[in-house]
């Protein structure tokens, strides 16, 4: 049985020249950048040029990138570092009920150390407004913190308008770019951003490796003591592979991001295509004008989630439901149940696809002709 991997915004296959420049960088560069010997200065020259590579993608500084392990840390080290830095000017911090839980259980840990956390509600789309945003900006706000766009439903947030009103204000502005980068432009100027969040795997990266976007002038207090490595913000010798695979990624999602879009588009309507000529009933959640182009979120009516996952994967197909998979049981989608209410049929019926690299027509067909096969199963 040919497998299809359709979960992408999980986590995505590594690239085949990723592999190659990270095993050559493995091989032939163990030194520690902050060695002032040639073994070392050959490693800091690889961290610096990823550097800039990192920074050119977001049309930012090189000293405003921070390597992180990950998105997760990003998320962390943006949130936790601005609210513990700018204590003194406040502790109300707005977000909103869809966000990754690397934000939303970061933020309930600091409303623990006492901060005050706005949680705002999102419209049947998924979608929040900038007048709901300013409808609760404080005096004592110091921090916004919204994704650019959802994992699970693929909405994408008005950042730039949510930046503009946030121009004269003090509260920072923090995006969880996780999902969006690599397929969306982003400019962080544009954006009015201060932090944006990135996570290598989800571009065909390795898994461990990320950044944080700090805009030059914005002070973060430090999750981690130790070194003086990024300017003093990071402490650790850096993972100089996984840098270096990161910002090989981060080269060929730059250089095929509007043919990936355009694909991945064409994915969506081949998909739903077939669904529509099998006759079979479906709601597409999410925004379909403000949307990823990768993320395909479908409620099928009658249909349950655990059953359809189970079924696609006996099919040899790999879905998601979005959702928290804990203790064996699946939980419902905190997205869904924020969009549409914990009494809706469609936090227990809804599948996410995802597409990226190595999917093709052909498996997109396949994948729609099971999922025909599989909720005539269940339905009928």
């Amino acid at each position: 049985m040919n497998r299809i991997y359709l979960d992408h915004a999980a986590t995505s296959p590594v690239h085949p020249e990723v592999i190659e420049e990270m095993m050559t960088v493995m091989q032939g560069t163990f030194g520690n950048p902050s060695s002032i010997h040639s073994f070392g200065r050959e490693a800091r020259s690889i961290v610096d040029r990823s550097r800039s590579i990192a920074a050119a993608s977001i049309h930012a500084d090189h000293n405003e990138i921070i390597f992180t392990s990950g998105g997760t840390e990003a998320d962390n080290m943006a949130i936790i570092g601005a609210a513990m830095k700018n204590r003194e000017l406040g502790n109300h911090i707005i977000t909103t009920e869809i966000e990754h839980h690397a934000v939303l259980h970061t933020c309930q840990h600091l409303e623990q150390q006492g901060f005050e956390v706005t949680y705002l509600p999102v419209d049947e789309t998924g979608r929040i407004s900038v007048d709901a945003v300013k409808a609760v900006l404080r005096e004592d706000t110091i921090l916004v913190t919204i994704m650019f766009g959802n994992n699970e439903v693929g909405t994408i947030q008005p950042i730039s308008e949510i930046g503009h009103l946030l121009k004269d204000h003090q509260a920072l502005f923090h995006t969880d770019a996780v999902q969006a980068y690599g397929l969306h432009e982003l400019h962080v100027g544009e954006l009015g951003v201060d932090l944006l969040s990135v996570s290598g795997h989800k571009i065909n990266g390795p898994k461990g490796v990320g950044f944080l976007y700090c805009r030059k002038d914005v002070d973060i207090l430090p999750l981690a003591h130790g070194g003086e490595q990024e300017r003093k913000r990071r402490a650790g010798t850096e993972n100089v592979p996984g840098i270096a695979g990161l910002a090989k990624a981060i080269e060929i999602a730059s250089s095929s991001m509007e043919e990936k879009r355009n694909r991945y588009a064409g994915f969506k309507e081949i998909l739903k295509g077939n669904l529509d000529e099998s006759g079979i009933s479906y709601e597409e959640n999410g925004s379909l004008e403000h949307g990823l182009p990768h993320v395909l979120n479908l409620s099928f009516a009658g249909t349950d989630v655990e059953s359809m996952l189970v079924n696609f994967d006996m099919s040899g197909i790999a879905v998601s439901s979005g959702s928290a998979c804990t203790a064996g049981s699946i939980e419902p989608s905190h997205v869904l149940v924020a969009m549409f209410g914990g009494d809706s049929e469609k936090i227990r019926n809804s599948i996410r696809f995802s597409f990226g690299l190595g999917n093709t027509e052909e498996d997109i067909v396949r994948a729609a002709d099971e999922a025909v096969k599989i909720i005539h199963r269940l339905t009928t």
